[in-house]
């Protein structure tokens, strides 16, 4: 895994390397690679599908069945993403600690907003 600084500023990039087989300039065929983005498309679009179908489910036992169908398709989905991560498909921005903690703070001061008065951020 690679960490780079970009050349725009001080974030870094995590970046696994690219398989040595997948040419540098992408023709018109299918590669490994469009073929996993595409299976992730469809695993995205299914989540938010079984999402809105299992808040209109309006029997318990379908209700049930589309949540573990629905908790089977986000792991789908994570799966392909952590796939196409190790391949070198995707990259991530490393975030300054310093920003990470002032989100935290901003962010931490609403729980005592949550309705349930044990509810916490961890």
């Amino acid at each position: 895994m690679n960490m780079n600084q970009n050349p725009s500023g001080n974030q870094q990039t995590i970046q696994n390397p690219k398989p040595p087989y997948e040419p540098q300039v992408k023709g018109p065929e299918m590669n490994d690679r469009d073929r996993l983005n595409d299976v992730l498309a469809m695993e995205k679009y299914l989540t938010d599908s079984f999402n809105t179908a299992a808040r209109e489910a309006s029997h318990a036992a379908l209700h049930n069945d589309v949540m573990t169908v629905l908790t089977e398709t986000h792991q789908c989905q994570y799966s392909l993403f952590e796939c196409m991560f190790r391949k070198g498909h995707y990259k991530l921005e490393a975030e300054e600690q310093t920003k990470l903690s002032q989100a935290w703070q901003q962010f931490s001061g609403y729980s005592s907003q949550f309705p349930y008065p044990n509810a916490t951020l961890q």
